[in-house]
């Protein structure tokens, strides 16, 4: 998991926040949350992307275990 602060937005970002949470294998990406220029924050898990509402970055990082869990059979 890296966060940081960044000087100005990451368009479409509305946040002053710069991410990437990423659980996989050696080449191989399971789920990734990030935001990037001109995709804004968005969520990948498995072959699926989508967009991702962000809210504050204790949702991000709960969200994101959440999904680790669930795609490692440990979700309650």
């Amino acid at each position: 998991m890296t966060i940081w602060r960044v000087p100005d937005r990451v368009p479409p970002s509305r946040h002053f926040l710069k991410y990437a949470l990423f659980y996989g294998l050696p080449g191989e990406r399971l789920v990734l949350y990030d935001n990037e220029r001109g995709k804004g924050d968005h969520r990948h898990y498995g072959a699926r992307e989508e967009a991702y509402q962000f809210v504050s970055v204790e949702r991000l990082v709960a969200d994101f275990k959440r999904d680790v869990e669930q795609l490692r059979g440990e979700a309650i």
